[in-house]
């Protein structure tokens, strides 16, 4: 087995909750996947709020929905 080693400061430390000095590869890609979901998330928040998408309702996504697979199924 190998060993890698990385730098963080502490407030990356703390900010993900890590607790310990080690991780496995496993925890390392856990944690690392967290982060880049939850600014995934925030990004997609912002973007839906930017162009008004924030406000659909359920009708109104299921509308798009099935216009859009309309067109895909016609184009096909």
């Amino acid at each position: 087995m190998r060993t890698l080693s990385i730098a963080i400061s502490d407030l990356e430390f703390n900010k993900f909750g890590i607790k310990t000095d080690k991780l496995s590869f496993s925890d390392f890609v856990d944690i690392v996947s967290k982060e880049i979901i939850r600014q995934n998330l925030s990004k997609s928040i912002e973007l839906a709020e930017k162009y008004g998408l924030s406000k659909l309702t359920m009708e109104d996504i299921t509308k798009e929905v099935k216009a859009v697979r309309k067109n895909a199924k016609n184009n096909s």
